[in-house]
Order: C-alpha cells, then structure tokens, then sequence
C-alpha cells in the first residue's frame, strides 16, 4: 500500500453519501495524531421522496461518482477505503459485500476497500458482542429494519432487541425517510442519544449496535459504555477501527477515552 511503503501516517479513506457530514466529523474526532480521513462524495441512491431498498453491487460500484470516488482516493495513497452507506449491505447482504469490494478494489488502484456493514461485524465480534440492542437512525423504515436484521443474522449475530431514535413532535409531520435531507443529520446530540438508549436498553443483551453513518453518536458512546456496562459499537468508529487495522503498527493510539472498541489491539484478523 502506497502510505505503508513510504513510511507515512495513516491515510483512511471513505466513500459517503453527497450530504451526510457525520462520518468526517466524528472519524476526525477520534482518529490517532497523525492519522488523516479523506472523503470522496457521491449521489445517494435514495429515490426522490421514497425508501431505499437496495442496489446491484455491480452497478453501484460502476455508477461515475463512485468509481471516480475510488479512483481518487487511491490515487491520494489511501491505506483503505470504507464504504459508509451500510444499507446497500443490509439490503445485499454478504453477497454484496463481496462483490462490492473485489470490484471496487480495481477501480481503486489495488487499495483494499471494506463495507461499513464489514467493519460493524468485525467489531462485534472483536468486542465479543452476539446479542446487540440495535439503535435505528431516525430516518430508517420498516424495510431497512427488516434488511438490517436479516444481515446480522446471516453474519451470526442476533438482534437482542431493536429500537428507533425519537427525532421528537417537531418532526413529526415529515416522512421519515426524508427527514435525514431536511436537516435531522444536524439536530441528534449524544445527551439524548444516551437518554433514549438508556431507557430503551433491554434485559439479555451484551452490547449496543448504532449502524447509521449519518447517526451522530460517538458522544455517546464512553457515558453510555460506562452506564451500561456492555460494548457500545457505531458505525463510524467500526470503520475507523476497521480501516486503521492493517496499519495498525504505525497508530501510536487513539484519544482516550473514545470506546472499548478502539481500546482493542489494531491487529487484523
């Protein structure tokens, strides 16, 4: 990989969707010193005014913005591109992952490319997490609950019980699925996300699962951790983490406290 062979500082790349900040943002805030996050944008693939229900691995990594996203970040020397859009992977399941990234991967001039649904398995198992509590973005659906349940158990994981953030009456009177473009990405603070999940948690689970890029909850994550007593997993760390594995020599550690995730050894699998 170009920034191993020079010796360099960390270059994580990502793939994020034309108007989600959230990942850059909260990546940035826990990444090691040294360690930098690029961001290539592309069109989300969310009809206007409707759900998403999936896409075709092949022609979601062959769509322009997307392969020139690839194309660019490896051609920046990126040490790894994620792909922060888990519900193209909730919907394709494995087998979109696999496609997804073995495609990708050419475009990206041999850079090792990875799902945000590929880094969320890997963190709960390296959290030892089977049984999660499952904390929905507002501006998930029905389907993208179902498609995300089915995922986790396809990886062996079951979903020890599964609840939605409450954007609260203001946004009552907007779809759901549109309120991520009509500026809720904004307005989710880790106070009320530590609320919501602490009222919501379960008996019988082992762990917290956030799997929404667009979901701003990393502030959430060490209070609920120590309140909870169980892992807390999201998203944009699991990809942090999972990205910065196979560098993981040269990561002299991230901000403390930041999550047990990021606690781990970075040793790849």
């Amino acid at each position: 990989m170009p920034g191993t062979e020079r010796g360099e500082a960390p270059r994580i790349g990502i793939l994020v969707i034309h108007n989600d900040p959230v990942p850059e943002i909260e990546m940035n805030d826990v990444a090691p010193v040294g360690v930098s996050v690029h961001a290539a944008r592309f069109e989300c693939p969310r009809p206007h005014d409707g759900e998403y229900v999936g896409s075709a691995a092949q022609a979601f990594v062959e769509a322009p913005d997307v392969s020139r996203g690839l194309d660019h970040l490896g051609q920046l020397g990126a040490d790894s591109i994620g792909l922060c859009f888990g519900s193209s992977s909730f919907f394709g399941g494995v087998a979109f992952d696999e496609e997804f990234v073995e495609r990708a991967r050419s475009h990206a001039h041999g850079v090792p490319v990875f799902t945000a649904a590929m880094a969320i398995t890997a963190a709960l198992r390296s959290a030892a997490v089977r049984r999660p509590l499952v904390v929905m973005p507002p501006w998930f659906t029905r389907p993208t609950f179902e498609a995300t349940e089915k995922y986790l158990a396809e990886v062996g994981v079951e979903c020890g019980g599964m609840m939605q953030f409450d954007l609260g009456d203001e946004w009552k009177d907007v779809k759901r699925y549109n309120s991520f473009d009509e500026g809720a990405r904004w307005v989710v603070r880790g106070e009320e996300v530590c609320r919501q999940v602490s009222e919501g948690f379960p008996d019988g689970v082992d762990g917290v699962l956030i799997p929404g890029s667009g979901f701003r909850a990393q502030e959430a994550v060490v209070p609920l951790e120590k309140e909870l007593g169980v892992p807390v997993i999201t998203s944009n760390q699991a990809c942090l983490w999972y990205g910065l594995r196979s560098v993981g020599s040269r990561v002299s550690g991230f901000p403390s406290p930041c999550g047990r995730l990021l606690e781990l050894p970075l040793a790849a699998e």
